[in-house]
């Protein structure tokens, strides 16, 4: 499209001269820039451009028109078209539709979407070799040169390396070739297309069960009744697929994704935490004869280039990723699938909030596109939308396979504390010995990091706290270090208090995983343990090598954080241990009953997964509280009452709505003069109430000094228009920040 077509078909930009485009920027601005379209350059929107910004050049996304009353000497033009496919346009009204959900600028949600300018653009060519044609050598090769000679002449152009390997001769061969003139050196470009085959739907059909054909036959006619649809509006649905733990949802939702391949489409699944992945995408290939593309977060720019240009090129046909795989630009998405969709980890707190299991729903409903929202545990959100007949649900309530749920019992450890400096029961010892004895494998989960939570001067009183935040400093005694979970700020164990001088003084209290694991050793000296927590699964690569030992049944005992509690599936694992089902019961947190119920059920349910039957054992000092007690006696159905009826009273979500507005300085005064301020124009408006400000929790985060806000208001009330009507009227001081929160699931 010329600059001239694109002025005519936006009439609104007819009077620009010249043509001019709106240009978005992944930055946090307010909106579009105008920049004029260069004679004999075709833009149209969706292009990805480089423009001049200040003293440096951008690359952003032609947005539509451009917005006018700039004068002609002050546009400048755009320096060049990137050779990329365009962002769809409906990834386009999804990144508008989240800027306004979240109440944020366009350009941080297309900062999101667009991966960094070495990803965008083409990769620097690579030097490679190739055989000289009509080379005569003036005397004869030796042995190694000639071999070397005729392997480059069959195979063509390779590196350096690759034709040491392939002709097993050293560096000497190589250059003696290029000095012979026999071989020389020319740049290839880099292949930019995604490595492997595409997933075969009819590669390993597997026998489902009654149950799991019901579910799948409706989860594929969704599928096949949106690609009837096109466009329409029918062609959007929301799905809840409700099973227990070990019920085969996921191969029920696999019969989904083979429907959307079959039909040509895109698939993109999304699960919370890369330590989900490892058996998924064993399960996957064997299914689909093939692998999926992967996005996470730890990637290699060559890496993300290979994977978001074969999104963005519809070559990559299912895609694997977490939260941030929701703003890869899909040209032909036929299915979003989002696994564990209760779990808290898909809610993004930093940069631009927001929860990606919503965005999917969003996302599917703006691109008429089914999405299945898969849980054993799901959101009471997600439950409220299926009585108000939003989702529909398809429940899976019995084991695949014959597996039967374990048993659940409470251990109440005011009656039978355990020993002196230990923490764990002298019951859920003598279980775990039986279990060892039995050949069988256990898990132990306690949802602290590191040997110790928080590190006291056994003279003064005085408590590490991190230099940079009001939180305390976490000991990582295998790593030896002690840090910050809230900054990252780490420093080594320091010999003396600084507070009082004492030397040596320094003990570790209350529990971490690794603390656990010097108990267990203690008790059983030969025991095979290990842990998983987010210290040691950085990557897929360490979960994967956990999984392995697990499946080698080369660890006994698997000590563990919520990583533990998320799909994995251990034939051999028959015990579970809650150290402290407890630990998240307190506060003021509107959804801890919910997450404790949640978390507990998941891990509970990964004992028994197999013809070996399993049990759980939960230490805790309130085994009266309703959510413990719904837990041990099976009774999901009681305890989602009751919590949707206290939500309902409270007027808290689902049934209510929920806002936090942070106000940030490095200053406090400031950050608390400015939070004040703030609170002086609060909308008072009926179904409105705004509560604070108060310190935040964690009242200091990165050396800067935080002070919250929280809106409540009715359901019906439009909250996103009300804050930015708010905000507006009200002008920060320099080096104060303002972020909001549009359904804050942490309160910190």
């Amino acid at each position: 499209m010329s600059g001239a077509r694109f002025a005519q078909e936006n009439p609104a930009a007819a009077d620009a001269a010249p043509a001019r485009v709106g240009v978005l920027l992944p930055l946090a601005l307010a909106g579009t820039y105008d920049y004029a379209i260069p004679d004999g350059l075709a833009l149209a929107p969706g292009d990805y451009v480089v423009v001049p910004l200040r003293d440096r050049e951008e690359i952003g996304v032609v947005w539509g028109r451009a917005r006018g009353g700039v004068a002609a000497s002050r546009v400048k033009p755009v320096v060049a078209r990137l050779d990329l496919p365009p962002m769809p346009e409906v990834h386009r009204r999804f990144v508008d539709w989240v800027a306004n959900y979240s109440v944020s600028s366009t350009g941080a949600v297309l900062d999101m979407a667009m991966p960094r300018s070495e990803v965008l653009l083409p990769p620097a060519p690579v030097s490679v070799l190739r055989a000289v044609a009509g080379f005569t050598p003036t005397k004869p090769l030796t042995e190694p040169r000639r071999r070397a000679r005729e392997v480059l002449a069959a195979s063509g152009p390779m590196s350096a390396a690759e034709l040491k390997r392939a002709a097993e001769v050293g560096e000497s061969v190589v250059k003696a070739l290029i000095e012979l003139g026999a071989a020389e050196r020319i740049a290839r470009a880099v292949d930019i297309a995604p490595p492997g085959i595409a997933p075969d739907p009819g590669a390993a059909p597997v026998i489902l069960s009654p149950q799991q054909e019901t579910a799948a036959a409706v989860l594929r006619g969704a599928v096949s009744d949106a690609v009837r649809a096109g466009a329409g509006e029918e062609g959007y649905s929301a799905t809840l697929l409700e099973g227990v733990t070990g019920s085969g949802k996921t191969e029920v939702y696999f019969e989904a994704i083979a429907e959307a391949i079959r039909a040509g489409k895109q698939v993109l699944v999304l699960v919370p935490e890369i330590a989900l992945t490892v058996q998924w995408m064993d399960r996957f290939a064997k299914r689909f004869g093939a692998l999926p593309a992967y996005w996470r977060n730890r990637m290699s720019v060559g890496e993300r280039r290979l994977i978001w240009r074969g999104v963005a090129e519809g070559r990559v046909k299912v895609l694997l990723g977490v939260r941030s795989a929701l703003f890869l630009p899909f040209p032909n998405l036929g299915l979003i699938v989002v696994d564990e969709e209760h779990d808290s980890t898909y809610k993004r707190a930093d940069g631009v909030p927001f929860h990606a299991r919503d965005m999917a729903v969003a996302r599917a409903h703006i691109g008429r596109i089914p999405v299945v929202l898969a849980s054993a545990t799901p959101a009471l959100e997600t439950l409220a939308n299926v009585e108000r007949g939003r989702y529909r649900r398809i429940e899976l309530p019995e084991r695949h396979g014959g597996a039967v749920l374990p048993e659940v019992q409470l251990i109440d450890m005011r009656r039978h504390p355990p020993p002196p400096r230990r923490w764990l029961s002298d019951r859920l010892v003598a279980e775990l010995a039986k279990t060892l004895v039995a050949g069988e494998q256990s898990m132990l989960f306690l949802n602290r990091r590191g040997y110790a939570p928080v590190t006291v001067c056994r003279r003064c009183g005085a408590k590490l706290q991190c230099p940079r935040c009001t939180a305390w400093m976490v000991e990582h005694r295998l790593a030896g270090r002690l840090q910050c979970h809230h900054c990252g700020h780490a420093m080594p164990p320091p010999k003396a208090c600084a507070a009082c001088g004492a030397e040596h003084s320094l003990v570790a209290c209350g529990p971490g995983v690794e603390r656990l694991v010097d108990e267990v050793r203690q008790i059983f000296a030969e025991v095979k343990i290990a842990i998983m927590s987010s210290d040691e699964i950085q990557d897929a690569g360490d979960a994967e090598a956990i999984v392995e030992l697990m499946r080698q049944r080369k660890i006994e005992v698997l000590v563990g954080t919520q990583l533990v509690a998320k799909g994995h599936d251990f034939p051999f694992l028959t015990l579970v241990g809650v150290v402290d089902a407890d630990l998240s019961l307190g506060g003021a947190d509107v959804r801890a009953a919910e997450r404790t119920w949640q978390v507990l059920t998941q891990v509970a349910g990964r004992a028994g997964r197999a013809e070996r039957p399993g049990r759980v054992l939960m230490q805790t000092y309130m085994p009266e509280h309703p959510v413990l007690r719904a837990i041990a006696a099976g009774d999901r159905a009681g305890f989602v009452a009751a919590e949707m009826e206290a939500r309902r009273a409270a007027g808290y979500p689902p049934f209510g709505r929920l806002a936090a507005i942070i106000v940030s300085a490095k200053d406090r005064d400031r950050a608390e003069r400015a939070a004040r301020d703030l609170m002086q124009a609060a909308p008072r408006e009926e179904g409105v109430d705004v509560f604070g400000p108060a310190p935040a929790p964690i009242a200091m985060v990165r050396e800067r000094h935080r002070f919250r806000l929280l809106i409540k208001a009715r359901k019906d009330v439009a909250l996103q228009p009300l804050i930015r009507f708010w905000l507006a009227a009200v002008k920060p001081a320099s080096g104060v920040r303002i972020k909001v929160d549009i359904d804050p699931y942490s309160f910190l």
